[in-house]
Formats: structure tokens, sequence, C-alpha cells
């Protein structure tokens, strides 16, 4: 990962380091960023409020689609406001095509809208979750070793049709393979048996930052519980809509989908 380091500006008759702003990640699309600054300030991305943990640690993320400008303020104790201009750098996307998926799953029918209506709402609602842990900064493993089968972002052309581009990493492997969580958390969500994503868990990182798994043939936790990095939380299945056995693994910051492999890329 890239580490950039950035001092705010300050006005005359402030002492200098006052408004230090440390930020650690990738400002590319799809990227998450870890900022560190002093504590009691006040931050806004884009003029969205960030929550900055009682020790100044904080994170914002960057979605596929992000523009190449982002605007950083903060507002430090005693000092006048300073914002910082991101250049968040452009990616260039693959196109994927799946086939052999049933239809149902690809054009659902009428009686399936509601369901799938309920069920992403549930999985929306678990992203709006701000909790003040700080436990994204445990750092993120990949939850499980195997072929890489899809890539964040890409365009998907499902059975001939084109659908929405690919939110997570899919990681191909034998039925019944340990899923491990990609970081500390707790369980915000547990599902059995979604339309789209079949037995699914949600892991929530504090600020805004959650994970999920989905795919799985079994799921190893309840909602609530506490896991370290790399406690099993489940087993690679097919379950929902499915070709073969994989897990797809998501990052998200509140809405913004993420891109799974920059969390991991330095350890690999």
């Amino acid at each position: 990962m890239r580490t950039l380091l950035l001092a705010c500006l300050l006005m005359a008759g402030h002492p200098l380091g006052a408004a230090d702003l440390t930020l650690e990640g990738d400002l590319v699309q799809g990227g998450l960023v870890l900022g560190r600054t002093v504590p009691g300030t006040r931050a806004a991305l884009n003029d969205r409020s960030v929550r900055i943990a009682d020790d100044g640690l904080f994170v914002i993320g960057f979605g596929r689609d992000a523009s190449a400008d982002a605007t950083l303020c903060l507002d430090a104790p005693g000092t006048p406001r300073a914002c910082h201009h991101l250049t968040i750098e452009a990616r260039d996307w693959k196109t994927q095509r799946i086939d052999g998926l049933p239809g149902r799953k690809v054009t659902p029918e009428k009686r399936d809208l509601e369901r799938i209506r309920r069920e992403g709402a549930l999985i929306a609602a678990t992203r709006k979750t701000d909790s003040a842990d700080t436990l994204f900064a445990s750092g993120f493993i990949r939850p499980l070793e195997g072929r890489i089968s899809g890539v964040f972002g890409s365009q998907r052309i499902l059975n001939g049709k084109p659908r929405r581009p690919h939110n997570g990493l899919d990681i191909a492997a034998p039925t019944g393979t340990k899923v491990k969580a990609a970081a500390d958390g707790r369980v915000a969500l547990v599902h059995q048996d979604m339309f789209y994503t079949g037995k699914t868990v949600m892991l929530d990182h504090g600020h805004g930052v959650t994970s999920v798994y989905i795919h799985m043939n079994d799921i190893l936790v309840g909602k609530g519980q506490a896991v370290v990095k790399g406690t099993p939380i489940g087993t690679v299945g097919m379950t929902g809509r499915a070709t073969g056995p994989h897990l797809h693994w998501g990052v998200n910051w509140f809405g913004t989908h993420l891109d799974p492999a920059l969390l991991v890329e330095s350890h690999d």
C-alpha cells in the first residue's frame, strides 16, 4: 500500500503541527484509506461527516466510479479549518462473462422481487452501521486461499445480459473449505438463505467499514459474536446465484463498495 504523509496548512499564529494529518492507503478508485489526526478534530470528506476516534484514527473510502478530485476538511481544536484536495487515481475495469446461471437468478420472476427487496434492505441497513469500534485497524487478510475467479469492478455479462459491475472478490475453492474473518470484527448479519447471496455473513469493523461473505455452505458464527482476524466463520459453498463453489468477499465503507484486493495485496 502507498503511504501518504500530509500536514495541514496552518494560519499564522498557530503552532506548527497542531492539525497534522497522516493518510495511509491507496488514493485510487476502490481504495480504503486510514487517517490519523489530532484527537478532537472534526472531519468531512466532500461535505460528508467522517467519524474520528478518541485517538484521532479515522477511515475513508473511494468507490469504483469515484471522481478524480476529493476534498478532506479538518477542524482541529483551536485551529482554523484546513482542507486538503486529494487526487483519486482512475483504473481500467475488465469485462467478465458468466454463463450457465439459472435464468431465474439472472431475471427474477415477479414472485421473487419482494424477497429480493427485503433482503437488500437488510444488507443496506447493516452497511449504515457507524459503530465507534476501530477494529478495521487490525488490518485485513484473505479469508481463504484459492483461485481468483472474479475481480472487483469488472462489468458482468450474465447469460449474455449486461448487469451491474462486480462489487467484490471471488475466490474459488472446494466446498467445505473454511472461510476466515478477514479482520477483527463483530457479526452484524447472519442469513441462511438469501435469493442472490445464499448463506450470508456480514462483519462490522467500525466507522462504517463492513465485510460480507456469501454463497457459503455452512455458517459457523452467530449474530453479535465478536471475532478476531482468522476466526473461521463459515465454509465455501455455492448457495444463491453461483455456478460453482466459491466465496464472494466484499468490503464496504457505508454504501461505498471497495476493492478487497487492495487491502491484502501488500501481504501476498
